[in-house]
């Protein structure tokens, strides 16, 4: 017999070897607003068909925990993806990216025709059929070239390029009926489970529509977003026009010694949508009625401070002289920082930044006059004034960078032609495989974790553990402005994760397994092991990505 210690109700029970997650479920009771989904095995997650054979700390998650989330929407897809093999035999679905409160996919049936609204309701159909049968997942772990010719022999080279590039002597898969397919995760047990989804038209493709987070009951609220759409298809042309469409595509050219050109490419890529914002913001200050302000914002270790840096010298080349400050300037004093409920200070609030003052400041310097502008000391707390002063004379832009920058609240008496609104996001361009796309917020979290780490501002757990505040402020306070800018930019890095992984691994390596944060670093682990290394030697100075990784030239 074997002793679990269930952190749901923080009590042990003895079982027998080899019993699985579900079978124990039974035996602890607790509150289950929602189904149990997975589970955590001493901080890694599992699937509820994992068999214990020692003594484990085991904590069951429903949908609104990050890892039971990801367990249901890898089920979800595969579901879609044995749906659409039913009804469309020989057809390919692409698992695209996260937008409007689903994800967007392509269908490509085998005759090329497009998809219909007859088509999209025989796909539901089957998806619900097989729910309604409560299908197992059956997973497999074989030997990687065994995986691989299973793939080969199914035509899915995306994935045979990704296991062939992975360097792992072994490899699960799974099997859904006569089905079979690769995730970098845990599955439900079988598709009983798989009670909340949608589908519905978006645009030329599929929006598979999920569980909110917050009542997995219900469906997430539809929220239409064209703009973002409209940069994940700017950034698909390109992969398409590279051949660049997978991990295990990047990786092949990395291995045949290419990633000095992607490098180049990525920079390229990036510099010449900034030059486009650069002449578009001095196009509209030279028309009858003038931008004066550019506002600008984007989530956390979107490469806000680079990007900045680097539209100001492409504004200096237009003729233009811009100015900057930051929302974080106009912070109220430590005292006067609103706090959640715990006591604890709350620094993402709007109330934060003393809105009042700034939007007065602003309008003074638009009517042309000297202002004194506030630098905040992070260290004591306080708002103080050192001197700095900003006039916007014959030809000046006032760039103004902050989480709170495109807020309309912030700038509600600076009238609309003077403002031009920016949004940094940090949206991957890459899938993982065909039905494995990445989830856009690793990408950030990365990056966070390296930079914090090479700052010596916080370790890699700090990191982590601050991670989920820090996606919620971005939900309430950045993300629902996003759609009212006028340009959206794209920060994330075609090899990005082929540069981070050298940096990231070993700070994540020095998680100790007996915390919680645990979990997140073997996945991120787990992750960026896909990908092959670059070091970072060719990065420019001036890169975003330097801004995290180090070396940049902008101090």
């Amino acid at each position: 017999m074997l002793q679990v210690y269930c952190k749901n109700t923080h009590t042990t029970r003895k079982f027998p070897e080899g019993t699985s997650l579900v079978q124990m479920l039974a035996d602890f009771e607790f509150d289950r607003p929602y189904p149990i989904v997975s589970a955590k095995v001493n901080n890694v997650s599992q699937g509820l068909k994992f068999k214990v054979y020692q003594n484990k700390d085991i904590e069951f998650l429903d949908v609104r925990e990050s890892s039971g989330w990801r367990v249901y929407f890898r089920s979800l897809c595969f579901l879609l993806f044995k749906a659409a093999t039913d009804v469309f035999p020989d057809s390919r679905l692409f698992m695209e990216h996260p937008i409007s409160g689903g994800y967007f996919c392509h269908l490509r049936k085998a005759d090329g025709a497009g998809l219909t609204c007859d088509d999209l309701k025989l796909l539901e159909g089957r998806m619900k059929e097989i729910v309604q049968k409560d299908m197992p997942f059956h997973r497999y772990d074989v030997q990687t070239d065994r995986a691989i010719k299973e793939f080969r022999k199914s035509g899915y080279d995306d994935k045979v390029r990704l296991l062939e590039t992975s360097g792992e002597a072994y490899t699960d898969y799974y099997t859904l009926d006569d089905t079979s397919d690769y995730y970098y995760g845990k599955l439900v047990p079988s598709t009983g489970y798989l009670t909340v989804w949608g589908l519905q038209p978006y645009h030329d493709g599929i929006l598979l529509r999920v569980p909110d987070r917050h009542d997995p009951s219900v469906l997430a609220p539809f929220m239409d977003q064209p703009k973002t759409y409209g940069m994940f298809e700017e950034n698909l042309r390109w992969n398409i026009i590279m051949g660049l469409n997978t991990v295990g595509d990047v990786n092949y050219s990395i291995l045949e010694g290419h990633a000095s050109e992607l490098i180049q490419i990525a920079e390229a890529l990036q510099e010449k949508k900034i030059v486009q914002i650069a002449e578009e913001i001095d196009r509209r200050y030279r028309s009858d009625n003038p931008v004066k302000v550019v506002l600008i914002t984007g989530p956390s270790s979107s490469g806000k401070t680079t990007f900045c840096r680097r539209l100001s010298i492409q504004l200096k080349a237009c003729g233009l002289k811009p100015l900057s400050m930051s929302t974080d300037d106009y912070f109220v004093n430590r005292a006067d920082t609103p706090r959640f409920p715990d006591g604890s200070f709350d620094f993402d609030n709007f109330d934060t930044v003393d809105h009042d003052l700034m939007e007065s400041d602003i309008m003074k310097m638009l009517a042309g006059e000297e202002v004194s502008v506030p630098e905040f000391n992070f260290v004591t707390g306080l708002r103080e004034y050192n001197g700095k002063k900003i006039r916007l004379g014959p030809g000046c832009v006032l760039l103004i960078e902050g989480i709170h920058a495109l807020n309309p609240r912030l700038t509600t008496e600076i009238p609309e032609p003077a403002k031009f609104r920016i949004f940094i996001n940090t949206l991957t361009g890459i899938l993982l495989d065909n039905h494995n796309c990445i989830p856009t917020s690793d990408n950030r979290l990365l990056r966070r974790i390296v930079r914090d780490y090479n700052k010596g501002a916080f370790t890699a757990r700090e990191s982590i553990s601050q991670w989920p505040n820090v996606r919620k402020a971005e939900e309430q306070w950045i993300y629902p402005y996003q759609e009212m800018a006028d340009v959206m930019f794209n920060s994330a890095y075609l090899i990005e994760f082929a540069v981070l992984k050298n940096h990231a691994e070993p700070i994540l390596r020095s998680v100790p397994q007996n915390c919680p944060e645990f979990s997140e670093a073997h996945r991120l682990l787990k992750f960026i092991h896909y990908f092959t290394p670059v070091p970072d030697k060719e990065i420019p100075a001036t890169s975003l990505l330097r801004e995290f990784v180090g070396g940049s030239s902008f101090k």
